[in-house]
C-alpha cells in the first residue's frame, strides 16, 4: 500500500502566558482539567482560535480572554441569538416562518454567504484565526440588519416585515452554527437545538430549507459573561501555583575520592571554529585551541547556541576524555556545560585566561 505523504504542514509560533513563557515544570500554565471546572470548553477553544500565534508570537492574557468572551461571544453572537429568539417567542409563538425575501433581505443573505464561503476556504488553508473574525462578521451583519429593520417599532403595523427580519437573522444563525462548529462544537449544537435543528453533520447544514419554518425549542442565553472576580481568581491561582511549585533537581551522583577527581584534566579552551553537524539538530563541530595544540570535538549545544556566536569564547574542556568518533568526526574531548530543564549554558573562566590554563 502506498504511504499517505503530508501535503500541508501548518506551523505556528509561540504562545506565552501573561507575558511569560509557558512552563509546565514551573506550573506557569493553564491546566485544561482545572480550567474546565470554571469555564465552558468552547470559551478556551474560541480564545485559542482568535488569539492563535499563526504568524507571530501571541500572549494568553486573562484580561483579554474576558474581553473576547464578553464583547464578542456575548455581545455580538449571543446578543443576535437572544434578541431573535426573544422576539420570535413573544410575537410569533416561537415559530419563525418561511417567508419571501425582499431585495434588502436577499442582499444580506448573499453578503453572509460570501463570508461563509471565505470561512470554508479559510479552514482548507488552516486560517483559523482569520475565520473567527469572518464568522463573527456574519453575526455583526445580523445585528446591523436587525437594528436597521427596527422590528420593535413596526410589529404592530407590519408583522410580515418583522417575519422577514427574523427569518433572515435566523438563517444567519444557522450559517454561523455550521461555520463555527469546528471551533465551538458544543455551543453550536446548543444553538441548533434551540432552533429546532439537528446537530451539525456537513457544511450543507448551513441553511435551513427555505420552505420550512424554524420551530424554536426551549431557549436560553447562548453564552455567559466572564466577571472581574473570575479573572482575579484565575490570576491568583496562576501566581500561587507558580510560587508553590518546587524545583526538581537531578539526584546527586555517588561520592568519588580525590584521586578519581585528579584524573580529570580540565583546561581552558578557545573556540576557533564552529559549524553545525549535517543532518542533526543538537550537534556542533568545534575546533579549539588548548594552548599546546588544536583539537576537534563534537558538542551537543546546537539548540542553545548559534555557531558564529561561539567563536572566540573561552570555555572549560575535559581534554583527557577518551576520543570517540561521532558522525564521522573524531571528538577529542568534551566541553563542560550547565543545564536546567530546557536551558543550557557552556561554562568557562570569568576572565579570558590563556588557552591551556588548568582548571582545578
Amino acid at each position: 500500500q502506498p504511504y499517505c505523504l503530508p501535503h500541508d504542514v501548518p506551523a505556528n509560533e509561540f504562545m506565552n502566558l501573561e507575558g511569560d513563557k509557558i512552563s509546565t515544570s514551573k506550573n506557569w500554565a493553564i491546566w485544561v482539567n482545572e480550567f474546565l471546572q470554571d469555564f465552558p470548553a468552547d470559551y478556551l477553544r474560541y480564545y485559542l482560535a482568535v488569539n492563535a500565534p499563526e504568524k507571530g508570537d501571541s500572549d494568553f492574557s486573562f484580561a483579554d480572554f474576558q474581553l473576547r468572551i464578553n464583547s464578542e461571544l456575548n455581545n455580538v453572537l449571543g446578543n443576535l441569538a437572544n434578541r431573535v429568539f426573544a422576539f420570535a417567542s413573544k410575537h410569533f409563538e416561537g415559530v419563525i416562518p418561511a417567508v419571501e425575501y425582499d431585495e434588502h433581505a436577499c442582499s444580506v443573505i448573499q453578503e453572509a454567504w460570501d463570508l461563509i464561503n471565505q470561512a470554508n476556504d479559510g479552514y482548507r488553508e488552516y486560517q483559523v484565526k482569520k475565520n473567527t473574525r469572518i464568522i463573527m462578521d456574519v453575526a455583526r451583519l445580523g445585528n446591523r440588519y436587525f437594528d436597521e429593520r427596527k422590528p420593535w417599532a413596526v410589529i404592530k403595523e407590519d408583522k410580515d416585515q418583522v417575519a422577514v427580519t427574523l427569518r433572515v437573522c435566523a438563517d444567519l444563525l444557522a450559517m454561523i452554527s455550521v461555520a463555527f462548529y469546528p471551533i465551538m462544537p458544543q455551543s453550536m449544537n446548543k444553538l441548533r437545538a434551540m432552533m429546532g435543528l439537528a446537530e451539525v453533520e456537513t457544511w450543507d447544514n448551513a441553511l435551513q430549507d427555505a420552505s420550512l419554518a424554524y420551530q424554536l425549542q426551549e431557549t436560553q442565553p447562548l453564552f455567559r459573561k466572564v466577571s472581574d472576580a473570575e479573572v482575579e481568581e484565575q490570576l491568583a491561582k496562576l501566581h500561587s501555583g507558580s510560587q508553590e511549585q518546587a524545583v526538581e533537581y537531578e539526584e546527586p551522583k555517588p561520592l568519588i575520592n580525590f584521586d578519581d577527581f585528579a584524573k580529570m584534566d580540565i583546561r581552558v579552551a578557545k573556540i576557533l571554529e564552529a559549524a553545525r553537524v549535517p543532518k542533526t539538530d543538537k550537534l556542533l563541530h568545534l575546533k579549539v585551541d588548548i594552548g599546546f595544540e588544536t583539537r576537534e570535538l563534537v558538542a551537543g549545544i546546537a539548540q542553545s547556541y548559534e555557531p558564529e556566536k561561539l567563536i572566540g569564547r573561552h570555555v572549560a574542556m575535559l581534554i583527557n576524555l577518551e576520543p570517540r568518533k561521532i558522525r564521522g568526526v573524531l571528538s577529542q574531548g568534551m566541553i563542560l556545560a550547565a543545564s536546567f530543564e530546557d536551558e543550557l549554558a557552556v561554562t568557562g573562566p570569568l576572565s579570558d585566561l590563556p588557552p591551556g590554563s588548568v582548571i582545578r
